[in-house]
């Protein structure tokens, strides 16, 4: 596949991530805390495959793009991305995965709102780190 197919699935990529955080809000206006956890946690791991896109780079499960994503682009990055933002995708998970099959599991909206928040974060801080690739791919041209 050539580098164009990638940057195309970048950009699908985020735009999913932007429809996830936006169902996220949604569930937590209605008081789904458990779902909108769900989608804060998909939301930021969508964007995190956007950006192993760029790197022409697939991943088959959410705890390998997480580990890709820290070697590529905090360990090895420019200093855009940092454990800090590391931390706040490992904890989503952490989050969605209790969410999802821990039957006693009580979500609160505090909890889920600061999910939502930090996923928010992080898929702007994808955007904004996306378009500065497309003008420099541009230049390249």
């Amino acid at each position: 596949m050539d580098r164009e197919y990638y940057i195309e699935l970048a950009k699908v990529r985020l735009e999913r991530a932007k429809e996830l955080l936006e169902d996220a809000q949604d569930l937590l206006a209605r008081e789904s805390y458990r779902s909108a956890n769900n989608r804060a946690f998909y939301a930021m791991e969508k964007s995190i495959k956007a950006l192993l896109a760029t790197k022409e780079m697939e991943v088959a499960t959410h705890n390998g793009g997480l580990k890709q994503f820290n070697y590529i682009f905090i360990h090895k990055g420019d200093g855009s991305f940092t454990t800090e933002d590391y931390q706040k995708i490992a904890r989503a998970e952490q989050i969605r995965n209790v969410s999802d099959y821990d039957d006693f599991y009580i979500a609160c909206r505090e909890e889920t709102k600061q999910q939502i928040d930090n996923a928010k974060y992080i898929v702007n801080k994808v955007d904004k780190y996306l378009e500065l690739e497309m003008v420099k791919e541009l230049k390249k041209v």
